[in-house]
């Protein structure tokens, strides 16, 4: 922190909000600057004549006087054991390091790891360590996309790939996602722990948003100051879950993140670009063609050793592997959600039901990767399946479904929406069946024909008839989404039509006579049929 500026700036008449944001610091680091100008009577022109020395004494880095009651690692000779015995884990290291009684304070297992990132990362250690069997497993996205498109709606979805590899075997695994978002991250190291069978000593990532993020030093300066690289909080958690370390790669040191790049580019080319013009209709098609293709990468035989991935994971490094944890790691989120009239509650865009008497309740949600369990004060109420992919999905137990919708106050049925779409008229009727009589479970649709009647019906009120009737005349798919898409074609029409301008009543008269001269109006070529016509 510069305190000599924060003075400077006080001497100079500034306020605390603007010493604040000029500076980046806190209010208290302005109130310590402004003490200790009273107590050791600084003024604006003895401030330049202080030295750096002096106002470390007036400005003590407390975090040193934290850090002196712990006891450090020697993380050299953690390094070197690790390179010398490849059955050594931090694991060990850190229980070496509880055991010493020196009378000072120890890190936690979780702080243990993460100082040994930095000294991997500051000593040049993650390339020495990195093609040591079952030491780092690295991992990245890859650039290309693959396209999903749902087979009823014809929606299409990005598809992104996951790639993790083991750099002594290079044994590779490979997995599409809908996103790059921490849960998917997450889950997508899982995924690749399970497929390896065991947990490396350490996972190196690139610099990406859900790995890392970088902390400025403040006390150091706004400008100045270091920049230090911090894992985030739900990586970290997946790394304590499995026992391993994040390391990861130094931003502009190629040489860390070489093999992943190698690793990557073997899944663009030879997956990738053998199911680039395949069509696929949901993402567990997707993931199936990519098993298929991972399992011929890792079982080609290299022509230089005679031996493919599959054999040398097999034989050198699996067993080097430490053992999966009991359960599979899975970050938990919690919502607050209120059950609607079709006794489903709605959560990022997927619909999930509960026992229709709880219409109108607010449950708790626990939301893991895969699983959605719907709680109603201690009582868990419904368990679901998580779903992904296409929106609008519902996931409807038969046991939630009251026996005649009409009869139960409150909920939606197929008579309100009939009752409703009545009011446009016969073609909204129709579409509006149509899609009650597609749903497996009845109440699985309401919530479209709730956005059809009442969002574009009150929106779009002139046009939704019109919309219905042209897409029922041609045969189209009967959804909220395409009636839309019609409705916003019609919409641009009529305004690019522009109002109709009004016609003064003697044009009208002279249009009138026009319309009842041209009924005696013959083509010519009636003039000119024979036998008397």
């Amino acid at each position: 922190m510069d305190y000599r500026r924060i003075m400077q700036m006080l001497f100079d008449g500034y306020t605390y909000t603007e010493i604040t944001a000029a500076m980046n610091c806190s209010r208290r680091d302005i109130s310590a600057a402004k003490k200790a100008i009273d107590s050791h009577q600084i003024t604006a022109q003895n401030l330049a004549g202080i030295t750096h020395a002096r106002l470390v004494e007036i400005f003590p880095d407390r975090r040193k006087v934290i850090s002196s009651n712990y006891s450090e690692p020697d993380f050299a000779l953690v390094a070197e054991q690790l390179q010398r015995n490849r059955f050594f884990t931090l694991q060990q290291a850190w229980v070496k390091y509880t055991d010493l009684d020196d009378g000072l304070r120890k890190y936690g297992y979780s702080q243990f790891c993460s100082k040994f990132h930095q000294h991997a990362r500051t000593h040049d250690l993650v390339a020495t360590l990195q093609h040591e069997p079952g030491k780092a497993m690295f991992v990245d996205w890859a650039g290309p996309t693959l396209t999903v498109v749902d087979a009823v709606t014809g929606e299409q979805f990005k598809a992104f790939f996951f790639v993790a590899s083991l750099p002594f075997s290079s044994m590779v695994f490979a997995k599409a996602f809908a996103n790059m978002r921490q849960d998917a991250w997450n889950q997508a190291h899982a995924d690749a722990l399970e497929f390896f069978g065991g947990v490396p000593q350490m996972i190196v990532p690139d610099n990406a948003k859900t790995a890392t993020h970088f902390r400025q030093d403040r006390r150091t300066g706004a400008k100045g100051g270091a920049r230090e690289v911090v894992v985030t909080k739900s990586y970290a958690a997946l790394a304590d879950h499995y026992g391993t370390a994040i390391v990861p790669a130094r931003p502009g040191k190629p040489r860390d993140k070489a093999h992943v790049e190698r690793m990557v580019q073997v899944i663009e080319t030879m997956v990738l670009g053998y199911l680039a013009d395949a069509d696929f209709e949901s993402f567990e098609q997707l993931n199936e063609a990519v098993q298929d293709r991972l399992e011929h990468v890792n079982s080609k035989v290299h022509r230089t050793n005679g031996i493919s991935r599959a054999e040398l994971f097999a034989s050198s490094e699996k067993s080097l592997l430490r053992p999966l944890p009991r359960h599979r790691f899975e970050q938990v989120e919690y919502k607050q959600l209120k059950v609607g009239p079709n006794y489903h509650v709605h959560c990022d865009y997927q619909y999930y039901s509960v026992p229709y008497q709880l219409v109108g309740r607010t449950l708790i949600t626990q939301l893991t990767q895969t699983k959605v369990t719907l709680i109603d004060g201690t009582l868990v109420v419904a368990e679901h399946p998580r779903l992904g992919g296409r929106r609008g999905q519902h996931s409807t137990l038969e046991a939630h479904v009251p026996p005649q919708h009409k009869d139960v106050s409150g909920l939606w049925s197929r008579e309100w929406f009939i009752a409703h779409a009545q009011s446009f008229g016969p073609a909204t009727v129709d579409v509006i069946t149509a899609v009650l009589d597609r749903a497996v479970v009845e109440a699985q649709a309401f919530v479209e024909c709730r956005n059809i009647v009442k969002g574009l019906g009150v929106k779009h009120r002139s046009l939704l008839e019109p919309a219905c009737e042209y897409l029922w005349e041609r045969g189209g798919y009967s959804s909220y989404s395409g009636l839309k898409r019609i409705i916003a074609t019609m919409a641009q029409e009529e305004k690019q039509r522009g109002p109709a301008v009004p016609v003064p009543e003697a044009a009208k008269d002279l249009s009138a006579e026009s319309e009842r001269l041209r009924e005696f109006v013959r083509a010519p070529g009636y003039y000119s049929m024979g036998d008397g016509q």
